[in-house]
């Protein structure tokens, strides 16, 4: 049997890449290489799945970080409103919670995934599970081996593999390994969505530190403006920082081993600089003969001052009422801008993401299909593609998905 379309991967991408051919009319087959399909979805967001984010096309084009231009036909013509619309009326009632993410309102990342499958099944997608593809045949047929020694034919296909992140849930890089085959070029990967470690020893003293309404800016050096800059939370580890802030922070830069990156909190971002110096000035008259590290109690988290006042290159022991207006005016400038050094990502293992990906000057924009091989297209992670946290790399899935399952569909028709 030879079917229109086969899509490989049965995540995000592929459920609804798959299902997205088969509403057309398209034969469509599935292989999922794990038990299940998309475990991966099943750990997003910490087990509840931002699915997407409320925005409009133009804003969430704004968040995107690498290659936001190539999704602007997507986004435009599969919105984030349209995929809200659509798992609502798969009987998932969804809510919207702060920066726009969207969640089931059970909280469940299970409801999105039986949503998924249940959808691909009633269009009629036939889904094979333990079905790895270990080598994929061009031609005018295409076909599919697996490592089970099945076969597959189909007129086109769609890989929707995922990248390399959380290869326990079967990301694992096949996808790569195909697209190269079938002459493209895949661009650096790394870790994105993803902690950072810091060469500041005093990151660990502060572990467990959650930091909210600060804002974090990323350097690198040599240039004068900042890769990322946003109001929001953090929070420290004993190797660095990880939270919202710092994930979508690296998005935004290449690998810290690499290049010389800096970051920069502002402790008081809703304080100017005068105002702050007032502020401490208030503080220094109310405990005028403590010692600089008590006298800073009422504006710094404990674990943070000490760090702030040697940052500042003062002493921990000199008295409030000691300080130069010149040593004060350091302190506001370290509360405006506490430095870290990022010294490399967290491990692949734990990041949300992969960045980059398969190049995306080689696939067309408008139906996700390979300009190198006939009968290809692409959808999700395995693009190089990526946007913030908080719900902006799940759609990107589900818009490239709905383009490549269209497209694949219309191909094998012509066939």
């Amino acid at each position: 049997m030879t079917y229109d379309v086969a899509v490989v991967g049965g995540g995000a991408a592929g459920l609804t890449a798959a299902a997205s051919a088969a509403n057309q009319g398209a034969n469509v087959l599935l292989l999922e290489r794990n038990k299940r399909c998309a475990r991966k979805v099943m750990i997003t967001g910490k087990g509840r799945c931002n699915v997407t984010n409320h925005s409009e096309p133009q804003e969430f084009l704004k968040n995107i970080c690498r290659n936001g231009r190539f999704l602007y036909s997507a986004i435009f013509r599969f919105p984030p409103q349209q995929t809200i619309r659509t798992f609502e009326e798969m009987g998932v009632p969804l809510k919207i919670e702060r920066g726009n993410r969207v969640f089931p309102q059970s909280d469940k990342a299970v409801d999105i995934v039986d949503a998924l499958v249940r959808g691909a099944r009633k269009a009629g997608v036939e889904i094979l599970c333990e079905k790895r593809v270990r080598e994929i045949f061009f031609g005018d047929i295409i076909s599919l081996s697996c490592e089970d020694g099945s076969s597959y034919r189909a007129k086109t296909v769609i890989l929707a593999t995922g990248g390399i992140s959380y290869p326990a849930t079967g990301s694992t890089g096949d996808g790569y390994r195909f697209a190269e085959a079938a002459g493209h070029r895949i661009t650096e990967l790394l870790p994105a969505l993803i902690s950072m470690e810091c060469r500041e020893s005093w990151c660990a003293d502060a572990a467990g530190l959650s930091l909210k309404n600060v804002t974090l800016t990323l350097l690198r050096e040599g240039t004068k403006k900042p890769l990322y800059t946003e109001l929001g939370e953090m929070l420290f580890t004993h190797h660095g920082v990880s939270g919202p802030l710092v994930l979508s922070a690296t998005c935004f830069c290449g690998d810290p081993e690499k290049e010389k990156l800096s970051l920069r909190i502002d402790l008081k971002p809703a304080l100017s600089a005068e105002k702050l110096d007032e502020r401490i000035l208030r503080d220094f008259s109310e405990f005028p003969a403590k010692q600089l590290s008590n006298a800073l109690v009422k504006l710094l988290p404990s674990s943070l001052i000490l760090p702030v006042i040697r940052s500042a290159g003062l002493s921990e022991r000199k008295q409030a009422c000691q300080l130069t207006k010149g040593e004060r005016l350091r302190l506001v400038e370290t509360v405006k801008a506490l430095p870290l050094t990022p010294v490399r990502f967290g491990p692949m293992e734990e990041a949300i993401i992969t960045a980059g990906g398969v190049a995306v000057e080689e696939v067309d924009p408008k139906t996700m299909a390979s300009k190198k091989q006939p009968g290809l297209y692409f959808a999700g992670e395995l693009l190089d593609v990526n946007g913030k946290t908080g719900g902006f790399n799940l759609q990107i899935a589900f818009s490239t998905a709905q383009c490549a399952g269209m497209a694949a569909a219309e191909e094998a028709f012509q066939k």
